[in-house]
């Protein structure tokens, strides 16, 4: 049990550092409002539907592995057995943390490799649960993550036993 918690939080490290690259995108139907400017008002007009996309087009999965150059492919190497697996877009993730990889430090590149090869042993329920555990961290104001680290840490100094205990016991019920 206390592997699989390691290996989660380790999961949940990397989603943090593959999101840190990307950026969040506006929908096409949003428009910015600048700050005290009114905001458009909505349309009496049905909106239109968007254009049918050509029969032809098909999704697009993201690069093959063969596609890959041969760095990216030596990068990636924790993920190979994976890749036809992985959506299109968390494949350009993969992708765009391959072409920072060259100008991180060498501590840097260990651990992008470590954290790689602990993604790839992650079934795809534990993957989801580490995305889904970044997606609530991410949430959290800053001031109070820095005492969540301060508690996985503490937590982690713990003998085995401990651990184990600790987490197999209930949770408090939310207060109302």
């Amino acid at each position: 049990m206390a592997e699989e918690a390691r290996l989660l939080l380790a999961a949940a490290a990397f989603a943090l550092l593959a999101a840190a690259g990307s950026a969040t995108a506006q929908s096409p139907g949003e428009q910015a409002v600048k700050p005290g400017a009114q905001a458009p008002k909505p349309s009496t007009q049905a909106p239109k539907p968007p254009a049918p996309k050509p029969a032809a087009q098909a999704p697009k999965k993201g690069p093959a592995w063969a596609e890959l150059s041969a760095e990216q492919q030596e990068i990636l190497a924790p993920l190979k057995n994976d890749w036809e697996n992985i959506a299109p877009d968390r494949r350009r993730n993969w992708i765009n943390l391959a072409k920072r990889y060259p100008k991180m430090k060498p501590e840097a590149q260990q651990r992008m490799q470590r954290r790689m090869q602990s993604w790839a042993k992650l079934t795809p329920e534990q993957r989801k649960q580490a995305r889904e555990n970044y997606r609530r961290l991410s949430k959290v104001p800053p001031e109070k993550r820095g005492d969540l680290k301060q508690q996985w840490s503490e937590y982690q100094a713990l003998p085995p036993q401990e651990r184990q205990s600790a987490a197999t016991k209930k949770k408090p019920a939310p207060a109302k």
